[in-house]
């Protein structure tokens, strides 16, 4: 049967993922951020790299990009599930206390920026639209690359790492009002502004609204019907089809995709699927932002930085000093100490990924000539291509001196602060709960049953959908920060591969796990759990202990034989064979 499979056009693909397997792991290897791996293979594979050399050595071009503007649409998703992550990280109560940050710094950053961008523009000639589009695109930052620095270096809930987040969700809010000002700019050749110019903001504006409240309507009994199935498969497309379509919702009105995925994210971020959708997105925003960083670097228009190196270079330079120092100036004046102001001074002070949307749409409307719009963006990019050195730099200043958080810091998550992890939320689970409530220790519950989640859900528990035999899951569950894990399934394997992977995790961790018998508690104990309780064992106790007081032995005393009773048989399960000599005994004497 004949093929009609075309080996070229999967070329791109292929590439792509020999970067990500091969490339990036070197870097890794070598403690060089695998941004700039992706970076540095998007430049070799690009038009302006070693496609070069195709007239020469024609065989070159097997190992070239041929699409690289269908490289970058599909890679502009990589912003969007970074942003879907980050609001699930977040919460609306969350960002309601950061609101100082977000609309105080944030907008001052992006406003003063783009004044002094513009009259710098305007001192080199520009008249006004273009100096304040290409001022206006220059003003903002890459999310994509300088929130996964920050991830990276464990900086993301620290004081500096705090604020430049607010700067970038500020920023990304203000996408949409630039790219629709710049519209009507263009639309309307230049007139006057009229207070009629702000009706184009109302679809937007009414597309916000509406996605919150499908949100809040839908999101939770759509995720729900979905675990019901108990399908990994079809709760992945589930938590896809919130992202993509939330995104296409978002960019429907006139708003950016990426700030629709942020609102999903917050939205979830309230319920008890957020930690299993953060283990199953995961991979997904890993890839695509891998695909971003690399269309970043076919971007790159070597030719122009060879043939115009003095303006090329004297405008990234620019940028990154005016833009530098108007962001360490905003944040000392909001009384930021000064090391914090340089940290998060130094990777906001590099252009982002919207510079090259804005300045693409200002050249189309005619707003900004196409000659300088290109030298805008190859500066912009070799401003990104800096970003992890200028995180590693900001990374060295708060090892220095690590500054004092901040006084509104929002509170973390009950789950990070919870001391029990409480893995099943059945009948003994729920038992367990009640008790840890009953003595004042905060906890978090894991189960994979939604019925369940739901029933404690309504009951005020703080309890997460999700399979804890993932250690990614267990991680974002608090496994970390936990004093104790309890381990309630009825189901053997599933609580011998949690008990594992959290003693891989976590080995200095208490792990109490319910056994079914002996054999499996002897089991639970080789695994590295710190205490099993067998069922049979306990109801064997706990039948004594009834019938022993109702023949009349003192309570007391029933008590102190039933303890001493459990420590013997704790410590002969401990002891190395002696299970295994008890059952071939016992086995003897079944044969006979």
């Amino acid at each position: 049967m004949e093929s009609h499979v075309s080996a070229g056009g999967y070329k791109d693909v292929v590439l792509f993922l020999a970067t990500a397997g091969v490339v990036v792991p070197l870097f890794r290897r070598w403690r060089i951020s695998p941004i700039l791996g992706f970076l540095c293979a998007g430049v070799a594979l690009g038009p302006y790299g070693l496609a070069r050399l195709g007239e020469f050595a024609p065989w070159v071009s097997s190992f070239t990009v041929d699409n690289p503007r269908e490289i970058a649409q599909l890679a502009e998703l990589g912003v969007v599930f970074l942003l879907f992550m980050i609001g699930l990280e977040l919460s609306w109560e969350r960002l309601r206390l950061m609101r100082r940050l977000v609309f105080g710094l944030g907008a001052a950053q992006v406003g003063i920026s783009t004044l002094a961008l513009a009259g710098l523009g305007m001192l080199f000639g520009l008249e006004v639209a273009p100096a304040a589009a290409i001022a206006a695109a220059l003003a903002l930052s890459s999310t994509a690359i300088v929130m996964p620095v920050l991830i990276e270096q464990r900086r993301h809930h620290s004081q500096a790492g705090r604020a430049t987040f607010a700067i970038l969700l500020f920023q990304d809010l203000a996408v949409a009002p630039i790219l629709i000002t710049l519209a009507v700019l263009g639309s309307r050749g230049g007139e006057e502004f009229s207070p009629r110019l702000l009706l184009a903001f109302a679809p937007a504006a009414m597309g916000m609204v509406a996605l919150v409240a499908f949100g809040r309507l839908f999101l939770r009994p759509l995720l729900r019907s979905v675990a019901r199935a108990k399908s990994e498969e079809l709760f992945m497309a589930a938590c896809l089809l919130v992202v993509i379509g939330a995104g296409l919702i978002s960019a429907v009105t006139g708003l950016s995709m990426a700030l629709g995925a942020f609102v999903a994210g917050l939205l979830l971020a309230e319920t008890e699927f957020r930690h299993e959708v953060e283990v199953t997105i995961e991979p997904f925003k890993g890839l695509l932002l891998g695909l971003f960083f690399l269309s970043v670097g076919i971007s790159l228009n070597l030719s122009m930085v060879a043939a115009r190196p003095l303006e090329v270079m004297g405008l990234a330079a620019g940028l990154l000093i005016a833009k530098g120092a108007v962001i360490f100036a905003i944040s000392r004046f909001l009384k930021l100490p000064a090391l914090a102001a340089a940290e998060i001074a130094l990777p906001l002070a590099a252009g982002g990924e919207f510079a090259f949307v804005i300045i693409d749409q200002a050249m189309r409307l005619g707003v900004v000539p196409r000659a300088t719009g290109e030298l805008v963006v190859v500066a912009a990019t070799l401003t990104m291509a800096t970003i992890p050195a200028l995180g590693w730099l900001s990374e060295r200043l708060a090892r220095r001196e690590p500054p004092p958080p901040l006084d509104e810091a929002p509170p973390l998550d009950l789950g990070e602060e919870a001391r029990v992890l409480v893995v099943g939320y059945g009948r003994v689970g729920q038992l367990v709960g009640d008790m840890l409530s009953r003595h004042g220790a905060p906890w978090v519950a894991a189960e994979l049953d939604p019925k369940l989640v739901e029933q404690g859900r309504r009951a005020g528990k703080l309890c997460y959908f999700g399979d804890a035999t993932r250690a990614e899951f267990l991680r974002r569950c608090g496994l970390g920060e936990a004093h104790a894990l309890v381990v309630t399934m009825d189901s053997p394997e599933a609580v011998e591969t949690v008990v594992a992977v959290a003693r891989q995790l976590r080995p200095d961790l208490a792990i109490v796990a319910r056994a079914r018998d002996s054999r499996h508690a002897k089991r639970l104990y080789e695994l590295g759990a710190t205490d099993a309780v067998p069922e049979t064992v306990e109801a064997s106790l706990q039948l004594s202990e009834t019938v022993l007081v109702e023949i009349g032995v003192p309570m007391g005393l029933v008590i102190a034989s039933i303890h001493e009773r459990r420590d013997e048989y704790r410590q002969e399960l401990n002891r190395p064979d002696a299970l295994g000599g008890r059952t071939r005994r016992a086995r003897a004497g079944d044969a006979a």
